[in-house]
């Protein structure tokens, strides 16, 4: 719901009222920033009313009171303003608004895991198509997965034999997977990042 500010500058020896669209989008305010009725301390607060009407600037105690004169809250939306604007709500309703809205938010949001595929060196077909099913599985639920190969001692003179390793892995994949970070050696470990394959 938008709001209308009016800031007054000085020209002279005459007031010049400047009107500036806000816009504030009073669901992302978290609820550690806001302030309501008594908690609001400011000298002056410039009041919007329940149905976005402008109410002019008055002294905190005033606003508090119309608020209460309606059965409403005094809720501090742009704390930063000068001065600070108040706005008058129903503001038990409007926290259990905000609850349903990121419940249902939270409900249509799909969590991705990253999983990991653990292949070496002197791996055999055996185990490399049990892997290469694993990450089948992994992808095929929504999931990222990590293709790691650990060298140990003398594995380490030889590299290339991983990113051979990998780029075969890599290329039993493209069906169901896409490359998102190509293999590279971190440490003793070699890294390769796989993600769902996204048909168009």
């Amino acid at each position: 719901m938008g709001i209308y500010t009016v800031i007054a500058r000085t020209v002279g020896d005459r007031p010049c009222f400047i009107c500036v669209i806000m816009f504030l989008e009073v669901l992302n305010i978290s609820k550690q920033e806001i302030q309501i009725n008594d908690e609001i301390r400011d000298k002056e607060v410039r009041v919007i009313g329940m149905d976005g009407s402008q109410l002019g600037i008055m002294s905190s105690s005033k606003a508090l009171s119309m608020a209460e004169a309606a059965n409403l809250d005094l809720v501090k939306i742009a704390p930063q303003a000068q001065p600070p604007v108040c706005r008058i709500m129903d503001y038990g309703k409007y926290r259990f608004e905000q609850a349903k809205r990121e419940k249902e938010a939270r409900k249509n949001q799909k969590v991705v895991d990253i999983k990991e595929v653990r292949l070496s060196l002197n791996i055999d077909t055996h185990d490399f198509n049990t892997k290469l099913n694993h990450t089948q599985r992994f992808i095929g639920g929504g999931d990222k997965v990590k293709v790691s190969i650990r060298f140990r001692g003398r594995e380490m003179g030889h590299p290339e034999l991983g990113m051979e390793i990998m780029n075969k892995f890599a290329d039993a994949c493209q069906e169901f997977a896409v490359v998102e970070k190509p293999a590279k050696l971190e440490g003793r470990n070699m890294l390769m990042f796989l993600a769902p394959k996204h048909n168009k």
